[in-house]
């Protein structure tokens, strides 16, 4: 697989950590990674929204339990510093929506630098996904 899309639109802890650990499975074997955050999760694209993530309220009390095992498997356990690490490997680009940006408070002045932008998610769709191997939603 040479390209893959991902949309995520949820911003708990344990929901967003499935795309980005499918983003870096896949950047690991030089798949180049697009990925648009919508609804919600726009705000992971900020250090205070990715810093304010917790688990969803059904696994909240497990929360530390979950971060600790994901640093045992070798992975960051906050938001922004897997953000990062994805980032950190060249292949994989993260997009804001600009309409949830506009509804959830996400602009280029809060953007983490590791972002490419805020982007109309027709050009997304049409310019990334469209053209993408693989594409999945979250």
């Amino acid at each position: 697989m040479k390209s893959m899309a991902i949309v995520i639109r949820e911003d708990a802890y344990d929901k967003i950590l499935t795309p980005l650990v499918f983003a870096y499975l896949a950047s690991a074997e030089g798949t180049q990674v697009d990925i648009l955050f919508v609804n919600w999760a726009v705000k992971a694209l900020t250090v205070e929204g990715a810093a304010s993530l917790c688990m969803d309220g059904r696994h909240a009390t497990d929360e530390a339990m979950v971060r600790e095992n994901v640093a045992k498997a070798g992975l960051p356990n906050d938001v922004y510093h897997i953000l990062k690490a994805l980032k950190a490997t060249g292949c994989v680009n993260f997009y804001a929506c600009s309409l949830a940006g506009a509804i959830f408070g996400v602009n280029e002045g809060n953007l983490i630098p590791e972002a490419e932008g805020i982007v109309g998610a027709s050009w997304f769709l049409n310019g990334k996904a469209a053209q993408a191997d693989h594409c999945q939603y979250f």
